[in-house]
């Protein structure tokens, strides 16, 4: 069990605030989010645990692939904060439920956030500034400014606060009740289904060519997607996986893909 040095104060939680700031300061193809939110969870970490080598799995937990909608993605380490804290207080708490509930989360939340700051609030401000701008009036730019970053600041320490005290009540209600390997396994299944929805939606590869002559030709593709719609997509991923599952480096993966794709641009295999 924690003692009283080790209990998240709201210094710990603005710590996290100001660090959640640089999420995609550090973004990449391979993981995304992943290093900003880590660097955001720092304080948290080092807080709840002591040992040294605690703090190192902690931190490596928070290395795997992460992405949403910056603004609300405080909500999510607020629950990875919470329950950081039950997993040191409870020596049998499965860890994995900690990133399968992140990856369950930041596909919702990605897309409320998205509609609510892209699509919405900075639509609202661009209007009300360019309409003060093109009159030569200099409030356009302030107005902008302050009309889609005043929300998007309040939100993103709200969201951090909910989350910090939803995963905390939540948490110990479901181990009073012995839910949480119910929970746990919710969770791995709502991320895998995440995780596979994302593979028709961020990648894209279509066969060019047909089969037949004149109006009974018949596209390589249609074919494909009358087998199943975005069958392509799926082996590509499967083919990448299987290679990251035999070690093979990411920037050798990456030279692969992109060769092919040049390859196949070149010889009139894929669609342009």
């Amino acid at each position: 069990m924690r003692t009283s040095n080790n209990q998240i104060t709201k210094k710990d939680l603005m710590s996290i605030y100001i660090r959640s700031l640089s999420l995609e300061y550090s973004w990449n193809y391979e993981r995304q989010q992943h290093m900003g939110y880590c660097f955001a969870m720092l304080p948290a970490i080092r807080r709840i645990y002591e040992k040294k080598e605690a703090q190192i799995e902690a931190a490596r937990r928070h290395m795997e692939f992460f992405n949403t909608t910056p603004y609300v993605s405080t909500a999510i380490m607020g629950i990875s904060t919470a329950m950081e804290e039950s997993n040191a207080d409870n020596t049998d708490f499965d860890t994995s439920s900690i990133n399968s509930v992140k990856v369950a989360l930041m596909g919702p939340l990605a897309g409320i956030g998205d509609s609510m700051f892209w699509g919405t609030l900075r639509v609202i401000a661009t209007g009300i500034g360019t309409s003060l701008a093109l009159n030569g009036n200099i409030l356009g730019p302030i107005l902008f400014w302050l009309i889609y970053n005043i929300p998007a600041y309040l939100v993103r320490y709200w969201c951090l606060k909910f989350g910090y005290g939803f995963g905390t009540s939540f948490l110990n209600r479901i181990e009073e009740s012995g839910l949480m390997p119910k929970l746990t396994y919710g969770a791995a299944v709502i991320g895998l289904m995440v995780i596979g929805a994302m593979i028709p939606n961020m990648i894209n590869i279509q066969i060019a060519g047909s089969l037949g002559t004149g109006e009974s030709a018949t596209a390589v593709q249609a074919i494909l997607d009358g087998i199943m719609p975005s069958l392509l997509p799926l082996l590509m991923t499967l083919g990448v996986y299987g290679l990251l599952q035999k070690k093979v480096k990411v920037s050798w993966v990456l030279v692969i893909l992109t060769s092919l794709g040049i390859i196949g641009a070149l010889f009139g295999m894929f669609v342009v």
